[in-house]
């Protein structure tokens, strides 16, 4: 059994790669922008047809990484902390995204003062919000979300630069449960201790299938949205109860980001 979920995406009209603030973004690769924007659409619906709500951010041409939803705002109990982004390329993600919230409804939308890239380093499960630190966000967001949010905040450092942000490293699977999916070398000795005491029965992923971005995915608590490439998950996953659903999203991945990156949770 799983519930119906509310996500925000937002299209990727204006998608390109024309610079690069993370390993996997080289501006010599073009996007191949009628395929990107297929795949796109290719996730949407299957979202829908599983029952799944999806809200539409839309575009702007001047911000090409808007299709990265997840990392504009994170939202808990219908309350909104928007993204304060570290790269100038991004920064004005971060009101389309707060302007969305509050046009829809949303009463309780906080501007930070602190870096942090929404969902792209914090995750929520029952008890914790999971918030990475080391390459993009500051380590100050955290005790920031957590005044905010009243949810104790767990620090993670990320050591390797090919997983900048807690949602290449790790995937929450079923927050009730506090059942995750991670790889462990993308985090420093003390934070796989953290994580080892804290979920000590976590999926624990290959390097192949993290190089494939296969933990930047999309749980509903049943079935499993990852990338097609990270088929070493997909048996471990079933032996767990998940139905893993893969999904081609290559032409996102030129800008590093995967099925989380495209997708915000709205957590009401």
């Amino acid at each position: 059994m799983y519930a119906p979920r509310r996500y925000l995406m937002c299209p990727p009209e204006h998608f390109r790669v024309t610079y690069s603030i993370n390993p996997w973004m080289d501006p010599a690769k073009p996007v191949d922008l009628p395929i990107a924007l297929a795949q796109w659409e290719d996730l949407r619906d299957r979202y829908r047809s599983l029952g799944h709500t999806v809200e539409l951010l839309d575009p702007v041409r001047e911000l090409p990484d808007m299709v990265y939803a997840a990392n504009g705002a994170t939202v808990i109990d219908g309350r909104v902390l928007g993204a304060r982004f570290a790269h100038p390329e991004r920064s004005g993600e971060a009101a389309a995204h707060r302007d969305w919230y509050r046009a829809h409804g949303f009463t309780d939308v906080a501007t930070p003062e602190h870096i942090n890239e929404g969902e792209g380093d914090f995750a929520v499960t029952a008890r914790w919000v999971l918030a990475g630190r080391g390459f993009r966000s500051s380590p100050l967001s955290h005790g920031e979300a957590q005044e905010y949010f009243g949810r104790p905040v767990l620090g993670l450092d990320l050591v390797d630069p090919r997983y900048y942000h807690l949602d290449t490293a790790l995937c929450v699977l079923d927050p009730d449960r506090e059942d995750v999916m991670y790889h462990p070398a993308a985090f420093s000795p003390g934070s796989r201790a953290v994580l080892a005491r804290l979920f000590p029965d976590a999926l624990l992923a290959e390097e192949a299938d993290a190089l494939a971005l296969g933990l930047n995915a999309v749980s509903d608590g049943h079935h499993v949205l990852l990338p097609q490439a990270a088929t070493g998950l997909f048996d471990p996953l079933r032996a767990r109860g998940y139905e893993p659903v893969p999904v081609d999203l290559t032409e996102l991945l030129k800008g590093g980001g995967s099925v989380k990156c495209v997708t915000a949770e709205i957590r009401s």
